[in-house]
């Protein structure tokens, strides 16, 4: 009997070590047996150190390298040999702009590991994330990376105990873990929107501008920019005016917030703006200029997000928040996190990368 088992044992390894990687279920049809005896075997071999267990699926601990990345190039050294086989599943919000950059830096990390990339849109809709995280754990995912639809960033008690019921690794894309909540355990990988908006009131401070508008949308990451900016106007000594909120895709709203932020320019003494995002920031321009302002002569402005800003009319100075390295960032700790096996007791890492100035030419000291 035990040298049966032996014998599937070393068919196991001669199977997983030929094509790199595969599913428990795939590994259990091939060798005509239950996937309850591919499991036990696996498990047996991974204390031996033979293989390397991951959720649904098994590979190598040292899979072969061969090509352009067989020297390491492209790839983290700090992160764990990639094995073949593993499907992630992404959930998103949107696909536009922001979020394509996002989901590509994403893909191209998994694609450079071995593995493949599941995509779920959520269409801003919580409901539409419970739907998808569903079908991908349904489906056999790996692991989950998450960019969640939450009003204004912040879950609600319900959508925290989804994220902690989950069965397989998590990590949290482009959302602040929220001080004092439960998600502390999980990875998270994100900008640092906070610190980007600070980078902004610095950069226009810095040019001999005392009195700095800010025009934001209602979004999550609203009041980290919010946060930023009220926190950077303090630490210069300068008056906040009243936030501008605004909407871009209701013209009545964009029109009435660039009508606020003339009479600012025009009664209030504001000669500085920091717009949220580039689609606000360029419509709101366009209105100023009906009206007379020009940039960076009457008005300087810093748009935050960098999609389209050097696209306008007056390329804008931007900040840009780094999308293709968070959804990078995220497929390391994810990996990273797989590679410890099942029940890994690493500490939970909370990755925040800080967005860059781009400084074009709205941007100049005040006249």
């Amino acid at each position: 009997m035990r040298s049966h088992v032996n014998q599937r044992h070393e068919r196991v390894l001669e199977i997983v070590r030929r094509r790199g990687g595969l599913r428990v279920t795939e590994l259990a049809e091939e060798l005509g047996v239950s996937a309850v005896t591919v499991r036990r075997d696996i498990e047996t071999l991974a204390e031996q150190g033979r293989l390397m267990r991951l959720h649904g699926s098994v590979t190598c601990p040292e899979p072969p390298v061969s090509g352009p990345a067989a020297d390491g190039a492209g790839m983290d050294a700090s992160v764990p040999s990639a094995p073949t086989g593993v499907v992630l599943g992404m959930v998103v919000p949107s696909m536009e702009h922001y979020f394509a950059e996002l989901v590509k830096g994403a893909q191209d990390a998994v694609a450079a590991r071995g593995g493949r990339l599941v995509l779920g849109i959520a269409h801003w809709r919580s409901e539409e994330d419970t739907a998808q995280i569903g079908r991908m754990l349904d489906g056999g995912v790996d692991g989950l990376l998450i960019q969640p639809s939450w009003e204004r960033g912040v879950p609600s008690p319900e959508q925290e105990q989804q994220l902690l019921a989950l069965r397989v690794p998590a990590v949290l894309v482009d959302r602040r873990v929220p001080l004092g909540g439960r998600l502390a355990g999980l990875d998270s990988a994100r900008s640092d929107h906070a610190l980007g908006a600070a980078v902004a009131v610095h950069h226009l401070a810095g040019l001999g501008h005392e009195r700095i508008s800010l025009l934001a949308q209602d979004n999550p990451t609203s009041p980290q920019v919010q946060e930023g900016y009220e926190a950077a106007m303090a630490a210069r000594g300068l008056p906040v005016p009243p936030l501008v909120n605004v909407d871009p895709e209701d013209p009545a709203g964009l029109e009435e917030a660039a009508r606020s932020l003339y009479r600012s320019v025009a009664k209030g003494g504001v000669t500085a703006a920091i717009v949220h995002n580039d689609q606000t920031a360029i419509g709101v321009v366009q209105r100023l200029r009906e009206r007379g302002l020009s940039l960076p002569g009457d008005i300087s402005l810093v748009a935050y997000e960098d999609e389209m800003a050097a696209l306008a009319d007056v390329p804008l100075t931007a900040v840009a928040p780094p999308r293709q390295a968070v959804g990078e960032s995220a497929v390391e700790m994810m990996f990273a996190r797989l590679a410890g096996g099942p029940g890994a007791a690493a500490p939970s890492r909370h990755l925040s990368l800080v967005p860059r100035l781009m400084v074009r030419a709205s941007s100049a000291p005040p006249r």
